[in-house]
């Protein structure tokens, strides 16, 4: 989990802003609690798609893909 402690030392997450649909690479992974690089191998693999502004180098994940990336993997655990 990512975040600072609070002051009873339990892990506060960050969140964004509830009506922000492009997170950052970055925030996007804080949103589905991986690392950057395991949300990179997501993208790569075609898992995930991206925004990609033309002429720009930053990409950006809609929440609304992330969202359905954890619906495709719900599953009850035995």
């Amino acid at each position: 989990m990512t975040g600072k402690l609070n002051t009873e030392g339990k892990a506060q997450r960050k969140s964004a802003p509830a009506n922000k649909r492009l997170f950052t690479l970055k925030e996007g992974a804080a949103y589905l609690g991986r690392s950057e690089w395991g949300m990179r191998e997501l993208i790569w693999a075609g898992v995930i798609p991206v925004v990609k502004p033309q002429a720009a180098r930053k990409i950006f994940l809609d929440v609304r893909d992330l969202d359905l990336f954890v619906e495709a993997n719900k599953s009850v655990y035995r």
